[in-house]
């Protein structure tokens, strides 16, 4: 893409720039091919360019845990079972973007893709083709796929609270109820007759890397859904390549790094991206919590007017008064035939129908 004179403008208007998508090819899942579509105009010049990368996926990734066992028995036999190699349109560690700003410019973008994406697949010998992860402020944008035999299905969904209050204690007490307030401030205490952890924010975490990597680990883990990995040299990239978007915060107990935050920002919105935790003090010291309350002070004294977080974990933000921020896949066979067949199991696989506690969330129903 170097010699692409566009590349140097893709995706200006959004956090996560071409340098991003730079980062994640240089320092992400080295087995993934990765590749970019280049849209152009009637005079036969680039005016867009769309990131994908190829991967075998597993389509029952996200259907929960309740049928591992069943899963795995059938892999035994048929270990390729429901695992087709894939052509995704979009972001290996993050939510995916038109390159564009303009509605008019992201439907022609949408359409070129809706057009054309299907032979390329053929090419690519790639089965099935999905956008993935789009915000649903694209569904005007990519309705002319689902003209073209996608499904547009819910992905686990970022979230979103409004933080434009003067400071933390204000937060709390005109967006939490009562029985949240007590909660968080009994988690302050308990951290509070710990020893002191001090906060810092920096823009690049090369010099302690070996750190906080560890702790990142521990996060991905527990965790039970796993997607994107990242590596330590991903860390390390982001604060050299994008400093005037990204910032880390890092806690210390006793010299010691207990806690991390990967953190970016975009206009009014600051960005929660990745926590990294030290588990032998992380839950006495309800860690999470007390990076929260950290993040959202900072973000708020620095003009940010909301918080935003990636997927996951819903609990905790539910009772912090976050929203849901849906994003979208678009799936599709390539084959006509097996795309039909396809269209009736993809409800049954949409991660979203085994999180129970996002039905709870006030906005649930804008997922679909």
């Amino acid at each position: 893409m170097a010699r692409c004179s566009h590349w140097k403008q893709a995706f200006a208007a959004e956090r996560k720039d071409r340098r991003y998508y730079e980062i994640l090819e240089s320092t992400i899942h080295p087995e993934f091919d990765y590749g970019y579509f280049a849209i152009r105009n009637g005079s036969g010049s680039i005016y867009a360019v769309q990131p994908f990368f190829i991967v075998d996926q597993d389509l029952l990734a996200g259907i929960g845990s309740k049928f591992g066992n069943l899963i795995g028995a059938i892999r035994r036999l048929f270990p390729q079972f429901m695992r087709l190699r894939t052509l995704m349109v979009g972001c290996v560690a993050g939510e995916g973007h038109l390159d564009a700003a303009e509605e008019s410019s992201r439907c022609a973008i949408a359409s070129a893709l809706a057009g054309g994406i299907v032979e390329h697949a053929q090419r690519l010998r790639t089965p099935l083709v999905v956008l993935k992860e789009f915000p649903s402020q694209y569904r005007s944008s990519l309705s002319c796929l689902l003209r073209c035999g996608y499904t547009r299905m819910p992905s686990l969904p970022m979230t979103r609270v409004n933080i434009d209050y003067h400071d933390f204690e204000e937060y709390m007490s005109r967006a939490l109820n009562s029985a949240t307030r007590t909660k968080l401030r009994r988690k302050f205490r308990a951290a509070g007759q710990a020893p002191p952890i001090e906060l810092s924010v920096v823009e690049d975490v090369t010099s302690i890397a070996d750190e906080i990597f560890p702790l990142y680990v521990n996060v991905y883990d527990r965790s039970k859904l796993h997607f994107e990995k990242l590596t330590k040299e991903y860390f390390c990239a982001l604060g050299r390549m994008m400093p005037e978007k990204v910032r880390f915060f890092i806690w210390r107990q006793n010299g010691k790094v207990v806690a991390f935050a990967a953190c970016m920002t975009q206009g009014e919105n600051f960005y929660a991206e990745y926590i990294g935790l030290d588990y032998s003090v992380a839950l006495e010291l309800h860690l999470y919590h007390y990076a929260y309350r950290d993040m959202i002070s900072w973000a708020m004294a620095h003009g940010y007017k909301e918080f935003r977080s990636s997927g996951l974990n819903y609990d905790p933000k539910l009772h912090l008064r976050h929203r849901l921020d849906p994003i979208d896949l678009y799936v599709r066979h390539r084959s006509v035939i097996l795309n039909a067949g396809l269209k009736l199991i993809l409800p049954l696989l949409a991660p979203t129908r085994y999180e129970a506690t996002l039905r709870k969330f006030p906005n649930y129903h804008e997922l679909f």
